[in-house]
Order: structure tokens, then C-alpha cells, then sequence
């Protein structure tokens, strides 16, 4: 017999704005996280109180910006017109108010509906603002959403602006923390594309003359490029272009100032554009791979309502440049085909090195064709019958399935029978995946694509993660390197990172790979058990239990039952993201770790050697000693 469900007016229930955010916070900032990855909702908050910041900025007021972040508390100042003081309550307070609704008043703005700082208010356990305008300062204090101090108006020798204070809440983002090297790429985005905008962070100041040409010279010093980087400017679009010798493509894109970090369509009609001028001006149709293969660039629009993918504005959806109907994809195409085709006219040895480039990419493809070949037969026929991939049962591909679902999707990349059995065990097999390597991985620094088909565990690793010809087919979320805490594991784990810094870049880039932190000792009586991942993590444990424990030291990841397992790689797993900063060159770290030994690196492991050892784990001080 069918349940009965009584479906009446009662029913039915209205909440109010503060409730609606905070019961669907997915839908205004994304993903939550815990600050481990760019994208997490921490950082949305920050970025919806700059961006007010900035769209002052491009409408001509205020040149400077004051960012304070500590213990959790953000502290964010700018110098524009301030809020007017009798609306500074409902600018923060109510849905649906603001000045962004005036196109004439912020024409080009990032964001227009209104929702951003109601957002930052109702997800912060303290949410503060001020408003200074002609003398004057308006102050109002929040909680959650609820107005608990308006403060009457009073005088100020303030310079005019606004100020936000909030503190995120931690019921919805429990164990939250804020990573210097995400908010620090976040400000460079800002000063690049706002070309003498002094941004003051922590008492460091950013700021750029040159705009993208600036963020693409710092992003590449170190690196071999064939030519040096390619300015172009018009109104309301600045583009860049040069080609490495990195495997893949690297771009990056902005909308309104706005870093969008999923491309959108502005990028994809940048890539068009690429490609039609390149093949225009060498008379040759080339394969759309070699073109792209190799090649760095950014570009950046500003265009009138721009419509994104989310409330986060990590994707553009817009195909127009303004209300009027203006085709987006003839204003990139047309000013990318005429500017870039009369710079390689006017630089002859340019176009000379970009042409060497992409011939140089075309005869890599032809070589590896045949090996390609065979490797992908080898690998579907290792699929059939693979041990190495115990795969689960959604990906990051699986447009169906929910984005908490989506989020978690996770490979685990471990070494041993003993290690990837524990983990098999006591993985959630809706979302979580295990590759088991076949001892240790080969060193690929500095060697061709080639050998990435030519080797079976390379190969069948790529195919795992489907990324052969790209990211974009990425089937997992986190790619998590999860090896024992020993001298031989982490030199898998240095091997590994080699690989996909070698290849894959933009895996690393995009903030898809970790490294899976896993507990050092375990430490119990009969009443209490504690899983301590530091020698001070272990001393407490002891006190804690009165000096009285049983104390088990884990020296690897097969050591730990299934049962305990599930503990690590839950919903309290402990990952470290693998972060490229802003001045992070794939090519100067892979030389430095994984070239010839130099004085600089023998300095280097000594100089950690003098570190604090409670900070460093034994095998580390090990494996440090060895490579010295």
C-alpha cells in the first residue's frame, strides 16, 4: 500500500532572504569548501566585497584598496564614492537594492544582481559596514544577516569609501581557512586587470602598469619562451600571446575585471580567433593542436550585462557584448584577426619563432601517432580487465549527478597491493576511485610526451583520468597522491608531482591535485583513541590521557585496517593542495628539484634541517639527509 502524504497550504513556506541563503548557500557562492581550493566559498566571499571595490575603480573613483585578513576576519577599504548614507543598511540588507541597477551608473560592472554582499552578510557570524561620504560616516553590525547595531551619523575627517568587515560563519564553513597564495593570485588578477590600481594586502602593496603583459611576463619569467609576449590593446579588450615549451595550453580570461576561472565564451572565441589568424597568415591549414600546443595567453573584455554561468562568475555565458545585440564573437575574432596579423607583420622574427613553434609541435604529433596508437589499444584492453582502476561510479563528467556529489569525486593515486586494499576497502564507491601503481613511477623530468605512451603506468594513468588531450574531460575532481610517510614514498610522491607538472600543468593549475595527509601514530586506552599526524599532535594525545596509552606508529598506509581508513579519506579527510603562486615557474622548480644537485638546493635542505623538528617528520628529515 502507497504512503499517504497529506500536500495542503501548510505546506507551503516562504523564507526569508538571510534563511534562503544560508539553507542554499550553494546557489550564491558555489561550493563551500574549507579553503583548500581557490573556488571555495571563502574566497567568493572576499572576492563579491573587492569587486565592489573595483567597479569604483573603472568608474573613475578611488585608486587605492586596503585588505586585512586575519585569524579569519577580513577587513576590506576602498576609496570611492561611498555607499549614500541613508541607503548603506539596505545596500547590505535587502535583495534586490543597489546602484548596479543602473547600467548608466556602472555600465561595465561584474556584478548586477544585487546579491553579492547580502550574501557575505547573511553567511558571516559578523558582518560590519561603513560608509564615509562628505564628512560624514554611517556605521551598521550584523549577524547572520540581522541587523543587531545601526549607529547614527556622525563626523569624519575620513576620506570618502566604504568599509566591510566580516568573519565567515563557521556553522557553514566549519573548519575554515584562509591560504595566503589563493587571495594573493586573486589581487595580482585585480591589479593586472586594472592598470594602476594600488591594492595594499597585509601590508604588501600589488599594482601593474602594463596590465596582462605585466601578468603574463611575471607568469613566465624563468621559463623558455620562443618569443616575447605579444601586447594587444583596444577598447574594452586586451589580449597577450606567446608559446612555451609546455605541453597543453594555458589561458587565462576576464570579464569586467573579473578572473573567470572556467573560461566561458569569451575564451573560446580567443582560441577561435587564434587559430583563423595563424592560419590566415602562413597561408597553411594547421592541425588546431599544434597551434594551441605549447601556447600562453590571456585575454580580457569588458562588456555591458554580462550574463554568467553562476553566482560566482567563474564561467561567461554571454554571446553579446551589449543589450543592443552586438555579436561577442565577431568583437574578439574581428580585433584579434587584424591586430595580431599586422603585429607578426611589423615583427617578422616574431612570426618567424611562432611558426617554428607550432611545426616543431606538428612533427611531436606525427612522431608519437603510431605509439599513441598502440597505447590507446593497450590501455582499453588493460580497461577490460584493470586492476590498477578501481573506479566508482560518478565523475566530474556526470552532468546528472548532484554537485556535492560532483565535488568529492576523487582518484587516489597509491602505491602497493597492502595500501590501495585499505583504501578499496574503505572508500564511498559512488564517488571515490583507486589507481594502484606498480612500484615506482618513472622519472620523467624533462623528457617528450613520447614516453608518456611509451610507458604502460603513465600511460594508464592518463587514461584513467581521461586527460590525454586535455583537462576538459577530467573525470575526477581530486587527484590525490596518497603515499606512505616514508623516504620511498615520498619520492613516489616527487616522481608524481614531476609528471604532472611535466604534462599536465593545468591540472595543477586549476587546483585538481592533493596530497592525502594521513595520521602518524595512533594513540588510545580503553575509553578514548586519538589519530595524531605530528610527534606535538602525539604528546598532547598522551596528556590528554593522563600518560597512560597504547602507542602505535603507522609507518605505512597498509598498516591501517579498512575500518580505520574510512576515518581518513571521509568528510574530515586532511588534504594539502598542491598551489602554483604567482611566482611559481614549472620550469625553474622542476630544475631545482629534479635536476643535477646544486649549492642552492644543498643550502636549501640544510637550512630546513635547522627548522623547528616537531615541524618535519622523521622520514622527512631522512630523505632530506639522503638527497644532500
Amino acid at each position: 500500500m502507497a504512503l499517504q502524504h497529506n500536500y495542503t497550504e501548510e505546506n507551503i513556506r516562504s523564507l526569508d532572504w538571510r534563511e534562503h541563503i544560508r539553507l542554499r548557500p550553494g546557489m550564491y557562492i558555489g561550493k563551500l569548501g574549507d579553503g583548500s581550493h581557490i573556488d571555495d566559498g571563502i574566497y567568493i566571499l572576499l572576492k563579491e566585497v573587492i569587486d565592489n571595490c573595483i567597479d569604483e575603480f573603472v568608474m573613475g573613483y578611488g585608486r587605492e584598496i586596503e585588505i586585512e585578513i586575519q585569524d579569519g576576519s577580513v577587513r576590506v577599504r576602498d576609496y570611492g564614492r561611498g555607499i549614500p548614507l541613508g541607503k548603506v543598511v539596505e545596500c547590505v540588507s535587502q535583495i534586490n537594492t543597489g546602484g548596479k541597477y543602473d547600467s548608466k551608473a556602472f555600465k561595465k560592472s561584474v556584478g548586477l544582481n544585487g546579491v553579492g554582499t547580502k550574501a557575505v552578510n547573511a553567511l558571516s557570524d559578523y558582518f560590519k559596514v561603513q560608509a564615509v561620504r562628505d564628512y560624514k560616516v554611517k556605521t551598521a553590525e550584523f549577524e547572520r544577516g540581522y541587523l543587531t547595531k545601526e549607529y547614527n551619523l556622525k563626523n569624519t575627517d575620513e576620506a570618502n569609501g566604504t568599509q566591510i568587515e566580516f568573519h565567515p560563519d563557521p556553522k557553514i564553513f566549519p573548519k575554515f581557512k584562509f591560504m595566503h597564495e589563493f587571495i594573493e593570485s586573486r589581487i595580482w588578477n585585480y591589479a593586472y586587470l586594472n592598470a594602476g590600481l594600488r591594492i595594499h594586502y597585509n601590508g604588501k602593496t600589488y599594482v601593474s602598469k602594463n596590465g596582462l603583459k605585466d601578468m603574463l611576463e611575471r607568469r613566465t619569467e624563468g621559463e623558455s619562451l620562443n618569443y616575447p609576449v605579444i601586447h594587444l590593446k583596444g577598447e574594452d579588450i586586451e589580449a597577450v600571446i606567446t608559446h612555451g615549451s609546455q605541453y597543453g595550453e594555458q589561458y587565462y580570461s576576464y570579464v569586467n575585471g573579473q578572473y573567470t576561472s572556467m573560461g566561458g565564451t569569451h575564451l573560446n572565441f580567443f582560441r577561435e580567433a587564434i587559430v583563423k589568424t595563424v592560419r590566415d597568415f602562413y597561408k597553411k591549414d594547421f592541425d588546431v593542436k599544434d597551434i594551441h600546443t605549447g601556447i600562453i595567453g590571456a585575454i580580457s573584455v569588458r562588456i555591458e550585462e554580462p550574463v554568467f554561468e553562476s553566482q560566482t562568475k567563474t564561467k561567461l555565458g554571454s554571446t553579446t557584448t551589449s543589450p543592443d545585440g552586438a555579436s561577442l564573437r565577431s568583437f574578439i575574432v574581428d580585433f584579434i584577426s587584424k591586430e595580431l596579423d599586422n603585429y607578426l607583420h611589423k615583427n617578422p622574427e616574431t612570426a618567424k619563432e611562432m611558426l617554428s613553434r607550432i611545426l616543431q609541435s606538428e612533427r611531436e604529433r606525427k612522431e608519437i601517432a603510431g605509439i599513441k596508437k598502440l597505447a590507446n589499444q593497450r590501455a582499453k584492453k588493460a580497461n577490460l580487465h584493470n586492476k590498477k582502476l578501481r573506479d566508482c561510479r560518478f565523475h566530474l563528467t556526470d552532468a546528472k549527478a548532484k554537485p556535492e556529489v560532483i565535488e568529492n569525486t576523487t582518484l587516489f593515486i597509491t602505491e602497493g597491493d597492502s595500501a590501495s586494499g585499505s583504501i578499496t576497502k574503505s572508500r564511498n564507491v559512488e564517488y571515490q576511485a583507486v589507481f594502484s601503481l606498480r612500484g615506482k613511477p618513472l622519472n620523467c623530468f624533462g623528457m617528450s610526451k613520447k614516453i608518456v605512451y611509451e610507458n604502460e603506468e603513465l600511460n594508464l594513468l592518463q587514461h584513467a583520468l581521461d586527460i590525454e588531450d586535455g583537462i576538459e574531460n577530467l573525470r575526477f575532481n581530486k587527484v590525490v597522491i596518497a603515499t606512505d610517510a616514508d623516504v620511498d614514498g615520498m619520492h613516489i610522491r616527487l616522481l608524481l608531482l614531476t609528471f604532472f607538472l611535466q604534462f599536465f600543468p593545468e591540472l595543477v593549475r586549476r587546483g585538481h591535485l592533493y596530497i592525502l595527509d594521513t595520521p602518524l601514530f595512533r594513540v588510545r586506552d580503553k575509553k578514548q583513541t586519538f589519530y595524531c599526524y605530528s610527534e606535538s599532535e602525539k604528546q598532547n594525545a598522551i596528556k590528554a590521557l593522563r600518560g597512560k596509552a597504547e602507542i602505535t606508529r603507522f609507518k605505512g598506509l597498509g598498516e591501517i585496517s579498512p575500518e580505520e581508513f574510512g576515518r581518513f579519506i571521509g568528510p574530515d579527510m586532511r588534504l594539502e593542495s598542491v598551489v602554483l603562486n604567482e611566482d611559481s615557474h614549472i620550469e625553474t622548480i622542476l630544475g631545482y628539484y629534479m635536476g643535477k644537485n646544486t649549492p642552492d638546493r644543498q643550502d636549501f635542505i640544510i637550512n630546513r634541517l635547522r627548522v623547528d623538528l616537531d615541524q618535519i617528520r622523521p622520514e622527512e628529515v631522512e630523505l632530506m639527509a639522503e638527497e644532500a
